[in-house]
């Protein structure tokens, strides 16, 4: 194992062990909830939107290490945000775990989101990975649940 992959994996473990930002919020402005059938991740995603701003961003429920990570590294990343610069890191992380060819990581843009890089490799982690993303998509156009089936 590499370097670079022993600190992936000790970003993700953290943020498993210890979520940024894992909290309903009573304030929100959108929210959305989240279902993984297949392994029963569960998550609700809270944004406060300040115009076009993510002010704040947090999530809540349960699930793998994976996606609870996931959820955590989003928030952390996506808070203090415009809606446009969310969009392009949503893209970013979706082709970062989806695209068929390997993509170089912006680290720039992604920061620590980039240790989700290794999941591409275990197809079934795919959908636990993108769970709080999806969510994250179906909060901010309004829809109430997405699910990964």
């Amino acid at each position: 194992m590499s370097e670079l992959d022993d600190l992936y994996q000790e970003i993700i473990l953290d943020h498993n062990r210890r979520p940024r930002n894992f909290r309903a919020m009573e304030d929100s402005t959108h929210s959305a909830e989240g279902h993984n059938p297949l392994c029963g991740d569960e998550v609700t995603v809270f944004i406060h939107l300040n115009g076009e701003t993510i002010e704040d961003v947090s999530f809540n429920g349960q699930g793998c290490a994976i996606s609870k990570a996931s959820a955590s590294l989003m928030t952390a990343r996506l808070k203090g945000k415009t809606l446009t610069e969310a969009r392009g890191i949503v893209d970013q992380v979706r082709s970062l775990l989806t695209a068929t060819v390997e993509p170089e990581p912006n680290l720039e843009q992604l920061g620590d989101i980039a240790a989700l890089s290794g999941v591409r490799k275990f197809a079934v982690r795919v959908k636990c990975a993108t769970l709080p993303w999806h969510t994250l998509e179906a909060a901010l156009e309004g829809r109430a649940e997405v699910s990964t089936e």
